[in-house]
């Protein structure tokens, strides 16, 4: 039954895609502000069906702590769903990306005209600039910032690999960091084909202010997120099992 659902949901949830790139040329036509509207039913649907199909729920715990002031995200990565779900919370969010997404066809075309902040991850001086200037353009357009300090999905229960990327903004821009959390990976795995019931729970912790000692930003973050993450994830497997 799993590997039934799974393999429907994945046909439903390219073929929504491929309708979606073709039904909203004239917003992508028009302007990146238009273009940024098409996030929210693009995710919307796939979550959806990602429920009615595969049985996976959400719940998102420390609401209080999400602000529409300029704010950086700092979320834990272990699935796709992970980068859909920002798109539905927030009305029009930055992530930081790789650039090689903008390649995709069809999809990398979208997320270029919504003006996500596309880096090189060669991890040069000229690229944690640019990030910067990328990032202040969209706080001030009043736009949370999306990025995930890891750079990639990772396994639940893998070693933290956390990149200098979120060190930079956190110097340099000179606004909160709110640590997210989360137990996606247990249902719906990095590039894993099958789809588990189950409800994914995302937690937004308490925010960190700008101004931390130097050296102890990053430690502090990286306790938050996975301290957390571990938490849900013993969570989410116990209610598997």
């Amino acid at each position: 039954m799993i590997i039934l659902r799974s393999l429907l949901f994945n046909f439903c949830f390219f073929g929504w895609s491929l309708l979606a790139s073709v039904i909203f040329i004239p917003l992508f036509i028009a302007s990146p502000r238009t273009a940024q509207l098409t996030g929210w039913p693009w995710a919307t649907v796939t979550l959806f069906m990602a429920r009615v199909i595969c049985g996976i729920k959400y719940e998102i715990r420390g609401r209080e702590y999400i602000t529409d002031g300029p704010v950086i995200y700092a979320a834990k990565h272990q699935s796709a769903w992970d980068t859909m779900i920002f798109l539905v919370l927030f009305k029009n969010p930055a992530y930081v990306l790789k650039r090689e997404l903008l390649r995709i066809p069809g999809w990398g075309w979208y997320l270029w005209r919504m003006k996500m902040i596309a880096i090189d991850r060669s991890g040069k001086a000229s690229s944690l600039k640019d990030l910067i200037r990328q990032s202040r353009e969209a706080l001030a357009e009043n736009r949370p910032i999306v990025l995930f300090p890891e750079g990639t999905r990772m396994r639940p229960g893998a070693p933290p690999d956390y990149q200098p990327g979120i060190i930079a903004l956190y110097n340099q821009l000179g606004v909160p960091v709110i640590p997210v959390a989360l137990n996606s990976g247990a249902f719906w795995g990095k590039n894993a084909f099958n789809k588990y019931p189950g409800t994914i729970v995302m937690e937004f912790l308490p925010p960190m202010a700008p101004g931390m000692a130097k050296g102890t930003f990053l430690p502090a973050l990286q306790s938050e997120i996975e301290e957390a993450s571990k938490r849900l994830l013993d969570e989410a497997l116990g209610i598997r099992d």
